[in-house]
């Protein structure tokens, strides 16, 4: 969960996600839709679909209890080179260099490190291979993660007081927080797409999008491909609605919200949900946005 996401965002989800699925056994069993209904909200589903894909893999191959070696659990879906490093570290006392963004803005400035991320990253590690202690990985790991978030901070880091300010090259520097340096972002494109609000009879229809992909899994309302033809589901006196915008990893997503009322339910595929239940569906964020649209929207027209 705490991958790409805060500890802030994360604390509600996994006291509920925990709580329901205490045990990995508990979560390999889990039906799929239960599970990304919980991740709901959280975004990256792509993590909630390997966790669960992790969860049945040390179930099957690992008799429930996860391996300590880092190689093996690099091998497990959904965790690579930082997570298997940080499980190794800390759960198990392995000799492993952890490196997150943390540790890389440390150790850039500690050199002066002028590779841009994320090119620099076999510097960084060779720079940490030579100073992580062989009994105490996951401490020294904790360490430096502790140092980044107090003092070698992102944008006022307080060298004055830094432990390692004597040997800092950044911290000799006019400017330290010029490190890390980092690749200039590309600029996100804009895709579009339709999302389709079918309501009848008090109801609202719901899809489970396909398993692979993006939001893959999850339930949602009716939508054509973000590249293609906004052909809608059934003919009928649609409504325009406006649009919603949604901004993803590598795109940014705006959303035609259309809405067709109906005296009787036709005979499409999916899920007719409460009018009233679709705010507590688990609909991702994108078409929670797309929901509250078509919501208000009838509710002035009423």
């Amino acid at each position: 969960m705490l991958q790409q996401t805060t500890v802030a965002a994360v604390q509600g989800y996994f006291a509920t996600f925990t709580a329901r699925w205490p045990t990995v056994a508990a979560l390999a069993a889990a039906d799929d839709g239960e599970v990304m209904q919980a991740w709901a909200g959280l975004g990256y589903y792509a993590r909630a679909r390997n966790l669960l894909a992790c969860a049945r893999a040390v179930v099957r191959d690992h008799g429930g209890r996860f391996p300590a070696e880092e190689a093996s659990l690099r091998s497990l879906p959904g965790i690579g080179d930082y997570t298997a490093a940080a499980i190794a570290a800390f759960a198990f006392g392995a000799h492993a260099i952890v490196i997150d963004g943390n540790v890389e803005r440390v150790v850039t400035r500690l050199h002066a490190i002028d590779t841009p991320l994320p090119a620099a990253r076999p510097r960084i590690r060779a720079e940490l291979a030579a100073l992580v202690p062989a009994d105490a990985a996951g401490d020294f790991a904790q360490g430096l993660m502790d140092l980044a978030g107090r003092i070698c901070t992102p944008r006022a880091p307080r060298c004055l007081i830094c432990p390692l300010q004597p040997g800092c090259r950044a911290a000799a520097s006019a400017d330290p927080t010029r490190w890390p340096v980092k690749a200039a972002k590309r600029p996100r494109p804009t895709r579009h797409g339709t999302a389709w609000w079918i309501e009848a009879e008090g109801q609202v229809l719901t899809v489970v999008r396909p398993g692979k992909g993006l939001l893959g899994g999850m339930r949602a309302l009716p939508s054509c491909d973000w590249r293609g033809d906004p052909t809608p589901p059934i003919a009928g006196d649609w409504r325009d609605l406006g649009a919603v915008s949604h901004g993803f990893t590598h795109f940014e997503l705006v959303l035609a919200v259309r809405a067709l009322h109906l005296p009787a339910k036709p005979a499409l595929a999916g899920d007719w949900l409460n009018v009233d239940d679709v705010a507590t569906a688990g609909l991702p964020t994108l078409f929670q946005k797309a929901a509250m649209l078509a919501r208000a929207t009838s509710l002035e027209a009423a």
